[in-house]
This record gives C-alpha cells, structure tokens and sequence, in this order.
C-alpha cells in the first residue's frame, strides 16, 4: 500500500505544487468525496489533493463521530491507490476549535513552497462571508468551487480569486451510511472496499 501521509518524514510533497485543500470530518470518507477529489484535481489543473481531516470539536460534542486517528486512518486506506491524493492530520495538533485561516497559514508556514487552495462546495460560498478572515482567504489563497445538489449560484463566483468547476452532482451521505451500518445493511458501493473492512474490524458507528 503506498503512503500517503503528511507526517511520514519519507513521504515529502515534491517542492512547488499547486495543491487543493479538502477539509473535512470524512465520517467515514465515501465515494462521494474521492469523486469530487478527482474532479477538482483534473478540472483545476492541481498537482496533488490533500484531505484535511478535522479532529473532534470539544465543544460540539457528536455521538456519532468516530474517533479522528479512525477517521483519520480511513482516509489514507481511501487514498491509498492514489499518488496524487495526500491525507494530513494537522489539525489535530492545533488549538480547537481551530480556524481554516490558521490551518492554512500553518501550512504555508511548513510548505512555503507550494500554492494552496481551498476546496468547497457551493453551499459553503453562500455563507464563507461568515467565515474568519474570508478576505485573507480570498485574496492569499483562493478557493475552488464544485457543485452541490439543491444549492443556488452565488454572485462571489465572479471573484477572480475563486474558479467554479464542473463536477458530478452528488448527494452521498456519511449520515446515511452510518445509518445503513446501524440497520445492518450493506455499504457495498458507498465508501471504498478496504474502508468498509475497517469500519467492519473496529465496530464503527453502531
């Protein structure tokens, strides 16, 4: 299995990279995600995709959270077949609840060499003016926009910051398969092979 971590010392990014950054619980991560992933590499030209796995928020406490070096752990077996997919856990080394403004300036800080951009889905942009520090954000990194089901266009797509690609519209749901796996019933399809073996072995989500 390739490594595909950002903390293994002997799995440095190669220097100067236009890499998207796709923050999430991945709860677990589906196909879905991985998708939308490829997508976003191909359609926006990035050398890599890192998934930046967010760790429990301790003030928002959630049941049905697994544990973030499960989560964690699922990602890389995700990602695995991939060399273009990376998976980090930097934010579990910060103060939380952290910020995406922090996450992306300590990564600047470590990967002074590299060009980052934030991965979201357009229901994201209809509320980023909530986010802290969204200007920084705009005009220091940008952001890559893919569609989402059900979601209006936004007038901020003409930001010249912010590129709007094409991509499957999916509505895949990690609270439906953890749903599924509650009720016994199958996620064949849903989250990748090796993914489902290990929710199986670790009795995730039941």
């Amino acid at each position: 299995m390739l490594n595909n971590s950002l903390t293994d010392s002997l799995a440095k990014p190669p220097k100067g990279m236009e890499v998207g950054l796709f923050f999430g619980s991945f709860n677990p991560i589906h196909a879905g995600h991985l998708i939308i992933a490829q997508a976003v590499l191909q359609e926006a030209n990035l050398r890599e995709v890192w998934f930046i796995v967010s760790p429990q928020n301790p003030l928002k406490k959630n049941q049905s959270l697994a544990h973030e070096f499960d989560r964690y752990e699922m990602v890389q077996l995700a990602i695995a077949d991939n060399p273009h997919f990376r998976v980090s856990d930097i934010e579990f080394r910060m103060k939380r609840p952290s910020y995406t403004i922090d996450t992306l300036v300590r990564l600047s800080e470590k990967y002074p060499a590299h060009h980052f951009r934030l991965i979201m889905g357009m229901d994201n942009l209809q509320i980023f003016s909530k986010w802290k520090n969204n200007q920084e954000i705009l005009k220091n990194y940008g952001i890559i926009i893919y569609p989402r089901p059900g979601s209006a266009d936004s007038e901020m797509t003409a930001h010249p910051n912010i590129e709007l690609i094409e991509s499957p519209l999916l509505d895949i749901s990690a609270t439906y398969i953890r749903k599924c796996i509650r009720s016994g019933k199958s996620i064949k399809y849903l989250v990748p092979e090796m993914v489902e073996d290990y929710i199986r072995a670790r009795k995730l989500f039941i």
